[in-house]
């Protein structure tokens, strides 16, 4: 199963400078193994030492929060979109 995964600029180094990037997987959790695979580094990137995905990292799922979804269980089917978007902080 295929989805189309929205890169933001913090990791498009690590994906060849791609805005945008088709993985294979049916959930949120798999997306992200998946991603490791392709592009070694994410996964430490977007996950803590547990392996659940960084407080400051917001993904969403054709366009919905995964929080209020199944978080990393959220099922995907073939061509959702997946936004990858780190919280950014200022003062």
């Amino acid at each position: 199963m295929s989805v189309e995964v929205k890169i933001p600029a913090p990791l498009r180094g690590m994906t060849g400078n791609r805005t945008k990037v088709e993985i294979e997987g049916n959930t949120v959790q798999d997306l992200i193994e998946d991603l490791e695979k392709q592009f070694p580094g994410t996964k430490e990137r977007l996950c803590d030492e547990s392996g659940k995905i960084r407080r400051f990292i917001n993904i969403y799922v054709n366009e919905k929060d995964i929080r209020f979804l199944e978080n990393e269980d959220t099922k995907l089917k073939d061509g959702d979109e997946v936004s990858i978007i780190p919280a950014i902080a200022g003062g």
